[in-house]
Parts: C-alpha cells; structure tokens; sequence
C-alpha cells in the first residue's frame, strides 16, 4: 500500500467512525431530552457530539467514497428490528463505544492528541452507558418523573392520591410514623394498587419489610435508617433506594453508597421535619453543580415558590402539604408539571 493510499484510507476510517459515533450520541441524547427530561445527561451527550465535530476534519469529508464503499451493502438481521426503547439504546451506546475505540486507536496515527481525546471520550460513554443502561423499567420511570408526592397522614390519603395521579404524578412514597403496623400495611397495600394501575412508582418510607411484604418498588432512607448496603441486599438490584441529604457532607456519603435518587433539603423549614433547620437555595445550587443522579429538592416547597426552586437548579422537586392538604390534588399536581415540564423544555433547547 503506497503512502497516499495509506493516508487516503486512514481518514476514510476517522470519517465514517466520526459519523457513526455523532449519530449515535444524537439518539442518545433525544432519549435525555424527551424520554428522560434530564438536562445534564442532554448537555453532556451535546458536549461530546461538539467535541467529535470540532475533530471531524474536511481532509476527512473529502476523502469519503460512498459509492465505493463495500460496507454500505453489509447488513444484518438484527440491525433491522427493535423491539423497544431499551434496545434502541443499548444498541447505540454499544455502537458509540465501538467508533470511539476505533477513533482512539485510529486517531494517534493522526494525532496523538485525537489519540488521547477520544479515549477520555470512550470513558465517559461507559458512565453514560452505566447510568442509562443500568436502569430496569423502574428506573426509567423514576429518571422521567418530575414530581414527588409524599403523603401525610389524612383522613382522605386515598382519594388525595388518586387525585393527584389523575393529574399526571408518577411517583408516590408513603409515609406515616403514627399508625400501627397493620394499618400501615393496609395503607401501603391500596397505594401501591393505586399507583400501578395509573403507572407510578410506589415508594414505602424507611420500613424496608413494609416495602418487601406489599411488592412496593423500593424503599426511602433517612440518615439515621438502616444501612444502605442492607436495604440493597434485602430488596435486590431492580428496586429504587433513595436517601436523605441535608447539606454537602451529606450528600457525598449519600453518593458512595450509589442510592437510585436523593433528596436535596429541606430547602425551608417545614413541620414535617420539626426542628431541623432549612438548608436553603444555595444546597440546592450545590446539588445542582455535582449531583449525577437523579434528586429531588425538598421541604416547604409549594406553588408559590417552586419556582425559586427551579430557578436556583432544580429540574425536580418532591411536595408534601402542598397536596395532600389541597382542596384540589389535581389540578395542583398539574400546576407544579406544567412548572417543571416548562424548565425542561426551556433547559433542554438546542
């Protein structure tokens, strides 16, 4: 193979890899923006698209020969069915990682730069693979829900609830500290049937058994609840195990044991959290910053300034007597999505 040819066929390869390597990102990233309503993960999926633009070189374009290209007529069954979400991106994922070895290896002939680019991009898809693909159907749910319903103990806790899932909630967690254990367990029973017949995920407070004994889909800690590696333990890898934070310190324990969410406040005073002081808008900024998860900002929110909230970073929020106390669930439920739906299109513009 003569120099020119080598140099020719080089760039072919950086090309057709570049462009299998964006195009794939582009459905990853559509699935952050309008699947998952996460703007970090969209803005992360944009940042690398824009990376491997700025290297995709018109040496390269020009040296592009689709007519001559024998892989253009190579196909396989597989590549022409899918049969889900799910496999759409997993399929995309694995052809991001692929390209962008080919890229690494590739692109030190061309530059040892490119070289060392597209391997820390290699990196950062398997974390984007991990976040993304680790998810059972349970876990998509929780990355698409916005907000979060915890109850308060009501002598109308079941028709507060179905209200607000009429008004588009897709997650609940039950909580009540005063009621015997059979009660509670009646409770958690209705609530769960409740919020799988309308599609939500049914959360149980701290009682990691009461979680197991009504199927619930996962459990919420506390800092002073069991254990983190027990409640994995105990309910398996598919159900969601969220935890606490109330300030920095917090928050980077809560993110070494891996929880599936956690909540960010309280942001105001609240009783339902007598005599702990509001963390404010700055830990929610803070959140906002370092958190690669999913999280919720909490405590006093209500719909008078949810906004605020938003403004200062948060694309979710959980709310307590803002429903379960409103004459109308849903539509209050309805005006806090339409709040947060309107930060994400907004977030998410591109």
């Amino acid at each position: 193979m003569t120099a020119l040819n080598a140099t020719t066929a080089l760039y072919r390869i950086l090309d057709a890899n570049l462009d299998r390597a964006r195009e794939g990102l582009r459905v990853i990233e559509d699935w952050c923006r309008f699947g998952l309503n996460d703007p970090r993960l969209s803005e992360q999926c944009k940042s690398m698209r824009q990376t491997l633009g700025q290297w995709h070189r018109s040496e390269f374009r020009s040296a592009r020969d689709t007519e001559g290209d024998l892989g253009t007529g190579i196909t396989h069954p597989l590549e022409e069915v899918r049969s889900d979400i799910p496999q759409v991106l997993q399929a995309n994922l694995c052809r991001i990682e692929e390209s962008l070895r080919v890229l690494e290896e590739y692109g030190k002939v061309y530059s040892p730069e490119m070289g060392a680019v597209m391997k820390q991009l290699r990196y950062k898809t398997y974390s984007l693979d991990s976040l993304i693909m680790r998810s059972s159907p349970r876990h998509l749910k929780l990355q698409q829900a916005q907000l979060y319903l915890v109850t308060s103990p009501s002598e109308t806790l079941i028709e507060t609830v179905e209200a607000a899932l009429q008004g588009g909630l897709k997650l609940v967690q039950y909580r009540d500290k005063n009621v015997d254990d059979d009660v509670r367990y009646a409770n958690a029973l209705k609530l769960r049937e409740l919020c799988h017949r309308y599609d939500a995920l049914f959360i149980v407070n701290d009682r990691i058994d009461l979680a197991i004994a009504v199927d619930a889909d996962g459990v919420h800690l506390g800092q002073h609840d069991l254990p983190y590696a027990f409640a994995r333990k105990m309910l398996g890898p598919d159900k969601i195990i969220g935890r606490s934070t109330t300030n920095p310190d917090e928050f980077l324990k809560a993110m070494a044991e891996s929880p599936d969410y956690i909540g960010v406040g309280p942001v105001h005073e609240t009783p339902t959290k007598a005599g702990k002081a509001a963390s404010g808008y700055e830990y929610v900024q803070y959140a906002a910053a370092h958190c690669t998860i999913p999280w919720f900002a909490i405590g006093g929110i209500d719909m008078d300034n949810v906004k605020a909230a938003i403004e200062a970073g948060a694309s979710r929020v959980s709310v307590v007597r803002a429903i379960m106390s409103s004459s109308q669930p849903k539509l209050t439920t309805q005006y806090f999505l339409s709040q947060l739906q309107s930060f994400t299109a907004s977030g998410s513009a591109s």
